[in-house]
């Protein structure tokens, strides 16, 4: 994935016959993906000027000047919606952008490597980091808090974890 973009959101599916669209906003105050706007596909090859029209549940109407029929938006279900990181704002010291921790190395309290971050998960009930172990294709989840991950590095590409006793 290109360093200069962030997902900040996704299509999840049309509402409506006129070409509208539904939208998962992955930012922390969610309208704010409309200000982020044009955004892209990952690999920058379509653009969309997103204009939220009113909230639903678990995200916004919004429509797509591009878009006009119910069968445009269908075709963009699962569409992910990236921003140039310099649209962003800056983060204050403890906290990170998924795609930042993502391939950086694990490694416990005395300086064992535990693994990879494979992914960054969140199911509701805060962050979780996936780590890949050594070797292999096994992963272990990590709740991502200051006590259980207490230095992320992201100059020198690493995190140091103190996992609970029997978690690895």
């Amino acid at each position: 994935m290109s360093d200069d973009l962030i997902c900040v959101g996704a299509i999840s599916g049309s509402y409506g016959v006129n070409g509208e669209v539904r939208v998962k906003s992955f930012c922390a105050v969610p309208d704010d993906i409309e200000t982020y706007s044009p955004l892209t596909t990952q690999d920058g090859a379509r653009s969309f000027a997103l204009a939220l029209i009113r909230p639903m549940k678990n995200g916004f109407v919004a429509r797509i000047a591009e878009v006009a029929t119910k069968e445009q938006a269908d075709a963009l279900k699962g569409t992910q919606l990236f921003a140039r990181r310099v649209q962003l704002p800056s983060l204050p010291d403890d906290e990170y952008y998924y795609s930042d921790l993502t391939g950086l190395e694990v490694f416990d309290t005395g300086g064992a490597p535990l693994g990879q971050v494979k992914s960054v998960q969140n199911h509701g009930a805060g962050d979780l980091l996936e780590v890949q172990l050594p070797g292999g294709s096994a992963t272990v989840l990590v709740p991502f808090t200051m006590a259980v991950v207490p230095t992320v590095d992201l100059s020198a590409g690493r995190i140091v974890a103190d996992p609970p006793e029997g978690l690895f």
